[in-house]
């Protein structure tokens, strides 16, 4: 984890490592421990393009998908709601800059239907979206197999071009935030495999092969 290399409090990189980033290691394989961090690592290195408070911009990064334990579908808003309540918090920050990081993190969601309020929303959700073309497959393959073990493999084949669609081609819901991010470039590369349907479905059969050994 890269947060010493930006010199924020130790004592808000000790409560994220000791109390935040636990909470994610009983969420689904695709957000996990490992999730978090990375978002964490690319949280902190946009905003070193911004003039921003990187305390803030860490804990909205390890917070942003703590509201999984309540759900998926409202995740976002019970983010802000555990931040807003977290007395820990108050001990580092004013009224108002957790209110902007409870912010941040309710609106990382690709799906939520509007543009982030301020710039650290757009950070956070920048570097939620973290757009590397296998991780982003073998992601929606992990989240499918947690959520509906029911479905065979040609199921969650189904289920993954369906949510390709939804979110990724052309007109999909994702929208990208920051310039100086490389999530652009591998956007573009993504959709080119997408069309390729022999090439997703190779991928699909690989990791989807792998994923399923794992849970046996």
């Amino acid at each position: 984890m890269k947060m010493k290399e930006y010199l924020l409090n130790p004592d808000i990189v000790r409560y994220i490592e000791e109390s935040i980033l636990p909470c994610y290691d009983s969420f689904d394989l695709g957000h996990r421990r490992d999730h978090a961090l990375n978002v964490i690592d690319a949280a902190l290195y946009l905003s070193s393009f911004y003039d921003v408070d990187r305390n803030m911009v860490a804990v909205a990064a390890a917070c942003h998908d703590l509201g999984l334990r309540y759900g998926r579908e409202d995740h976002h808003l019970s983010s802000g709601r555990i931040i807003r309540a977290d007395e820990r918090l108050k001990e580092w920050f004013s009224e108002e800059q957790i209110e902007t990081i409870a912010e941040a993190a309710e609106d990382h969601r690709a799906s939520s239907g509007h543009e982030p309020r301020g710039i650290y929303g757009k950070i956070t959700a920048e570097a939620d979206r973290q757009i590397i073309p296998e991780t982003i497959i073998r992601r929606t393959i992990q989240y499918g197999l947690h959520t509906y073990p029911q479905l065979d493999k040609e199921g969650h084949w189904r289920r993954m071009l369906e949510h390709m669609a939804e979110k990724y081609e052309e007109g999909g819901y994702l929208k990208l935030w920051i310039p100086q991010s490389a999530n652009a470039g591998r956007l573009r590369e993504l959709r080119e495999i997408i069309k390729d349907k022999a090439l997703l479905r190779k991928y699909f059969d690989e990791i989807f092969e792998a994923e399923s050994a794992g849970l046996r």
